[in-house]
């Protein structure tokens, strides 16, 4: 029997992923879609993302569904998603005495009032999961708290398609890029690329980009997106808004950058999981200033002097303080846009891929 991966979407980057670990272990993909506060709505048309997977997948009509999955495979996979999805698959793993996998996300339980009567669910599911397998070392710890061992959990990194954000890029397209963005023909970039959402640090980094002032030269501040948040951005001088941006032109975005900002902050209901942006920015050879509330700073592919520069969470000052520093340090940014470029390297889709197998190895000897 099929072994069942249950998730909500579909989205670009995981494709790869899946297809990986549909042709090594014969993973099937089921999906409950649904109105996720956090899925942009370009990703919500979940019959075509079905329809076009290089996989088996197949839709889930209710959350609850996924209870049923345990009878028909021989081991069930479930993320940190969805209010029913996580505990139905669990619950019906268990009750057909199927291995259960989970992929874990979080490094801290959000603190809402909400999320506060989940806890005990998922200390449990976090102890009796036959095998874990997580984002990054930093998830790994949070996890090895609960299950009182990290033995029987494994990093499955987060990646990113290496051809497309790691491909050469001419001048003429940053060039052109520049041009419809409304950029400068020569000014230096520094980049935002996210949701215009409090969570994501859009607003610690305005406030750093005003305490600049003058020293930040002709330098621009970028902000590819959009969001409930973007509006404030008017008119601030040295801002430019590009909107959204297609996945497919984002390595020239990167390209045209001096550096990437990835400034998220921690609030009752958010702790960013990883950061994605700090891979794809890393393929060009971008140096990376993220905050310590960024998953990849504790996961460590974005670390202080090494690919980046790390800043506290929320601090603006301290935030200005490092995108001065790199504007006015050329050596140090291509030195740290070199190393950025080799700490990515082993963050690979087969990488990952490895990381479920060790996990699905293990949840499968349990049931011999």
């Amino acid at each position: 029997m099929p072994i069942a991966l249950v998730t909500n979407y579909l989205p670009p980057y995981r494709l790869p992923l899946y297809e990986l670990l549909s042709e090594r272990y014969g993973v099937e993909v089921y999906c409950f879609g649904g109105e996720a506060r956090y899925v942009p709505e370009s990703l919500r048309d979940l019959d075509s993302q079905i329809a076009a997977a290089p996989f088996p997948a197949h839709r889930l009509e209710r959350q609850s569904e996924a209870a049923r999955l345990g009878a028909d495979h021989d081991a069930v996979i479930a993320p940190i998603a969805g209010r029913v999805a996580l505990p139905s698959a669990f619950r019906g793993a268990r009750h057909s005495h199927t291995p259960f996998v989970l992929w874990a996300s979080l490094w801290r339980h959000p603190l809402t009032v909400a999320h506060f009567f989940s806890v005990s669910l998922m200390r449990r599911i976090y102890k009796r999961a036959d095998a874990v397998v997580t984002y990054g070392h930093h998830v790994s710890r949070y996890v090895g708290r609960h299950r009182k061992s990290s033995e029987t959990v494994f990093v499955a990194p987060q990646a990113v398609e290496a051809d497309l954000f790691g491909r050469p890029v001419a001048e003429a397209e940053k060039a052109d890029w520049r041009a419809r963005a409304g950029l400068p023909a020569h000014a230096p970039v520094v980049l935002f690329v996210g949701r215009f959402d409090k969570e994501k640090g859009i607003e610690v980094l305005l406030k750093s980009w005003a305490r600049l002032g003058e020293a930040r030269g002709n330098a621009v501040l970028c902000l590819v997106g959009d969001g409930p948040l973007g509006v404030r951005a008017d008119g601030i001088d040295g801002v430019v808004l590009a909107g959204r941006v297609a996945r497919e032109e984002l390595p020239v975005v990167y390209a045209s950058a001096e550096m990437v900002v990835v400034p998220s902050i921690a609030t009752r209901r958010f702790l960013e999981p990883w950061g994605l942006v700090c891979n794809e920015a890393m393929y060009q050879s971008k140096p990376v200033i993220a905050s310590s509330a960024v998953g990849a700073v504790p996961g460590m592919l974005v670390t202080h002097g090494g690919s980046g520069l790390v800043v506290r969470g929320g601090d603006d000052r301290e935030l200005a303080e490092a995108i001065a520093r790199l504007l006015e340090d050329e050596p140090l940014r291509e030195r740290l846009g070199r190393q950025a470029r080799a700490a990515v390297e082993p963050y690979t889709y087969e990488a990952a891929a490895d990381g479920f197998g060790q996990a699905l190895q293990v949840a499968l000897a349990h049931k011999s």
